[in-house]
C-alpha cells in the first residue's frame, strides 16, 4: 500500500478523472513525479467499477483501492446487506475477508467481526478502508482463516466462508473440492467454533449435488440481482436435521421478488397443466436456477404450458416471482399465420423452441423493443406455439 496515493492533489486527479479514458492518460502523462502512473491508473480503474456496485466506498474520500480483480470478486454492497441481515449475535469470524465488503455489512448487526486475510497488502488496505468508514468492531488479521480458526480460544456465534473461485493459475473454478479453502475438509473444524456457517459459492453449483458435500444444512438462499443470479448461500447449523429450505431472491431496486419451498418437496409435488389461459408468468432467475418448477405450480395453483417450457398460465391475475404477462393472442408458429398480425417490431423470448431468438427474428423480420412481447414455446399439446403479451401488472 503507498500511502502516497492518498495525497490530495492526487486524489483529486483520481475523481476528475474517473470517467477519462485511461490509455489517453496514460499517453498525456501523468503530472506527478513521486509516484508510478501506473498506480494512479489503477486507482481509477478499480474505483470506476465501484460507482454502482459499492457506492459507500466509491463517494467516501481517502479510500484505497485494490486490483480491479479484487473488486470484481467482492460481494456487491446490495448482496452483502443481504447477508447480513440473515445473522444476529455478538461474534462472527470472515475466513476469506477479501476486501472487506461482507464483514463491514456483518458489523452493523453483530457487535465484534474478525476479517481474516491472508494477502498481506489487501488486508492493510482493508484496515485503513474501514478506518475511513469507521467501522471500529472489525479486527483485521493478516493471516489465514483456517489457521486463526485451529487456534481461536473461543467460540463464535457465526463463521462466514467465501472459498476462493481461482485456481493456482488463476483460472476461475467453482466447485467446493476445487475452491480455496476447501469447505469439504474442514467442516469438523467449524463445528468446534461455531453452530452457525454460512457459505457463499458460485451461482453454477448444482444445489443436490453440493446438499451431499455439506452436513447441516438449514437453508439455501439463490439470490439474485435484477434477474441475475449472483450468489448461493448455505446456511448450516449444528445438528440440524430438518427439511431443508430453499428461498429465492430477485433483489430490485424498490422490491425484492421472493419464493420459497422444502427441497424435498420438489420431487413430490405436482404440476397441472394448461393450454395458455389469460395471464402468462416467466419465473425469475433465482426460481429458475432453485429448480422449483412443480413447486410453482403447486403452491402458487397455477398451471405449466409444458414439463420443459417453465412458463405458467391462469385465470386470475396472481403475484409471481417474475414477470406477468396479458395474453392478446396465440398463433401456431406458422411465417403466414404470423406476417398477418403486422408486427415488426417486439421483445422475444424463447422457452422450450427449437429457434434461437436472432433466428426468429431474422426468419420473422421482427426487429427489437416495443411494448409487444413474443413468447415461443411448446405447449401441453406438444405444439409449437407463438403468444402475444403485453405486460400486466397487478
Amino acid at each position: 500500500m503507498n500511502k502516497l496515493l492518498l495525497n490530495t492533489e492526487i486524489q483529486s486527479f483520481i475523481q476528475n478523472n474517473i470517467t477519462s479514458d485511461t490509455s489517453e492518460l496514460l499517453l498525456k502523462g501523468i503530472p506527478f513525479n513521486t509516484l508510478d502512473s501506473k498506480l494512479i491508473i489503477e486507482q481509477i480503474e478499480a474505483k470506476k467499477r465501484c460507482r454502482k456496485k459499492l457506492p459507500t466506498w466509491f463517494y467516501t474520500e481517502n479510500i484505497y483501492y485494490p486490483n480491479k480483480l479484487n473488486i470484481e470478486q467482492t460481494s456487491s454492497e446490495t448482496t452483502a446487506k443481504y447477508k447480513a441481515n440473515l445473522i444476529t449475535g455478538d461474534s462472527l469470524i470472515d475466513l476469506t475477508g477479501g476486501f472487506g465488503v461482507d464483514a463491514y455489512f456483518f458489523s452493523k448487526r453483530i457487535k465484534q467481526v474478525t476479517h481474516c486475510e491472508i494477502n498481506l497488502k489487501l488486508s492493510e488496505i482493508v484496515r485503513h478502508n474501514l478506518e475511513i468508514l469507521s467501522a471500529a468492531n472489525i479486527k483485521c488479521l493478516a493471516k489465514s482463516g483456517i489457521e486463526t480458526l485451529k487456534h481461536a480460544n473461543t467460540p463464535f456465534d457465526w463463521i462466514y466462508v467465501d472459498p476462493s473461485r481461482r485456481d493456482d493459475s488463476k483460472q476461475k473454478v467453482f466447485l467446493l473440492s476445487d475452491c480455496e479453502p476447501n469447505i469439504r475438509l474442514h467442516q469438523d473444524l467449524f463445528w468446534n467454533h461455531s453452530k452457525n456457517v454460512m457459505i457463499k459459492t458460485s451461482p453454477l453449483l448444482d444445489l443436490s449435488a453440493t446438499l451431499s458435500d455439506l452436513n447441516y444444512v438449514k437453508e439455501i438462499h439463490v439470490v439474485a440481482v435484477s434477474n441475475e443470479v449472483k450468489e448461493l448461500l448455505w446456511l448450516l447449523e449444528y445438528n440440524f436435521n430438518g427439511d431443508v429450505l430453499i428461498k429465492t431472491v430477485n433483489l430490485q431496486k424498490d422490491a425484492s421478488e421472493n419464493f420459497n419451498f422444502n427441497f424435498k418437496d420438489e420431487s413430490e409435488a405436482i404440476a397441472t397443466y394448461n393450454e395458455p389461459l389469460t395471464y402468462l408468468y416467466e419465473p425469475n432467475a433465482a426460481v429458475l436456477k432453485s429448480g422449483s418448477f412443480n413447486s410453482v405450480s403447486a403452491l402458487l395453483k397455477i398451471d405449466k404450458l409444458h414439463k420443459h417450457s417453465h412458463l405458467y398460465t391462469s385465470e386470475t391475475l396472481i403475484d409471481f416471482p417474475g414477470r406477468r404477462f396479458i395474453i392478446k393472442k396465440i398463433l401456431p408458429f406458422n411465417k403466414k399465420t404470423f406476417s398477418k398480425e403486422k408486427i415488426s417490431k417486439a421483445n422475444i423470448t424463447t422457452r422450450n423452441f427449437p429457434l434461437a431468438v436472432n433466428d426468429i427474428r431474422k426468419k420473422l423480420k421482427i426487429k427489437d423493443g416495443g411494448d409487444t412481447y413474443l413468447f415461443f414455446t411448446t405447449d401441453c399439446n406438444d405444439s409449437k406455439i407463438i403468444l402475444v403479451c403485453s405486460k400486466a401488472t397487478l
